[in-house]
């Protein structure tokens, strides 16, 4: 067999540089987009925490306990409430980061025609029809969500409202069974965390 080259070797590094300054590009754009998108809201806690927070938080789970590297799930993560949230459209989207990361924002967005009660019941129904890639992304959530309503829940949210978002957030993430088995975990671990933080049984 012949010996592989330092030229080739250098070649190899070079290339992966080169992949490695783009995924870092399309990245920090997709949260510049989201910031700038996201810049006037703020999370319902106490703190009014800034919005672009959570979304941040999504995908670094993502890619540190889901040990996911795939930059389409990394950008839609990050991108996963501008649809819902704020004006964007999802033609904007597809024409800003491509069909791609559009679709998969498209899957994790609830249809706001709809009733609160009705949306939350879709999800419910949804969720296990998505692709792989989208129920990364919903697995994250939930799971930032569930440690927010334990440890920093909207201020007017009593203990009744917050045991009730964390038993549909169980049956949500009932249809991400199956899909990665260290954000599946995670989940579990701060499920246990905020029912033992709140004195639930």
């Amino acid at each position: 067999m012949r010996p592989v080259s330092r030229g080739s070797d250098l070649l190899s590094d070079i290339v992966q540089r080169i992949i490695t300054v783009n995924i870092g590009r399309d990245l920090l754009q997709a949260v510049e987009f989201a910031a700038d998108k996201h810049r006037d809201q703020r999370r319902k806690d106490v703190q009014a925490s800034p919005y672009i927070n959570h979304p941040i938080q999504v995908a670094e789970l993502i890619a540190r306990i889901g040990e996911v590297d795939d930059l389409a799930v990394l950008m839609a993560a990050v991108l996963h409430d501008t649809v819902e949230d704020t004006e964007t459209t999802p033609d904007e989207l597809e024409n800003v980061f491509g069909p791609e990361v559009s679709d998969l924002v498209a899957e994790v967005t609830d249809d706001k025609s709809l009733p609160k009660a009705e949306r939350k019941k879709e999800q419910v129904r949804h969720t296990a029809t998505m692709t792989y890639r989208a129920k990364l992304i919903k697995l994250a959530d939930k799971t930032c969500n569930i440690r927010d309503v334990a440890h920093s829940p909207p201020e007017d949210w009593n203990l009744k409202r917050r045991r009730e978002y964390l038993d549909w957030a169980n049956r949500v993430i009932d249809g991400c069974r199956g899909t990665n088995a260290h954000l599946e975990r995670y989940f579990d671990e701060t499920m246990q965390r905020a029912v033992d933080a709140l004195g639930l049984e």
